[in-house]
């Protein structure tokens, strides 16, 4: 397989879905849904925070396992926080193990604390089966 970076197959910066913080986990699953989305980026809330993530699983685990109420919880209450960020540049097989080390399967692609876009194991599981074919 040749060599394909990150940049080359990350969903860009104006196509992923974000939210503040600040906002209900109600929300929250409204703008997933309408968006059709199964993430989506917390923004910082200032130049020193850090970028967070909100999956269908911290949904069910903050309101199933902890029984938490969709109205009451802030979206900072259930993201993980800091999300696992990259380097456009970097050999997508890097990031391919970089996932499997740290079991997640979304990675923020930023530079210098900008978002610049976000990688995940399907885009990289896509590009495989594209070379499969060929």
């Amino acid at each position: 397989m040749e060599l394909v970076t990150v940049k080359e197959i990350m969903i860009p910066a104006d196509k992923i879905v974000t939210i503040s913080s600040l906002d209900t986990v109600r929300e929250c699953l409204k703008v997933m849904q309408e968006k059709n989305v199964k993430s989506i980026i917390v923004e910082k809330s200032n130049p020193h925070d850090a970028f967070g993530i909100v999956t269908y699983t911290n949904i069910l685990d903050a309101v199933f396992s902890q029984e938490g109420d969709i109205d009451l919880l802030n979206v900072y209450d259930i993201c993980t926080k800091p999300i696992i960020q990259i380097s456009s540049v970097l050999n997508i097989k890097y990031a391919a193990q970089m996932m499997i080390n740290t079991k997640v399967n979304r990675l923020l692609v930023t530079d210098s604390g900008t978002l610049l876009g976000l990688l995940s194991m399907n885009d990289i599981v896509a590009i495989l089966m594209k070379s499969a074919q060929e």
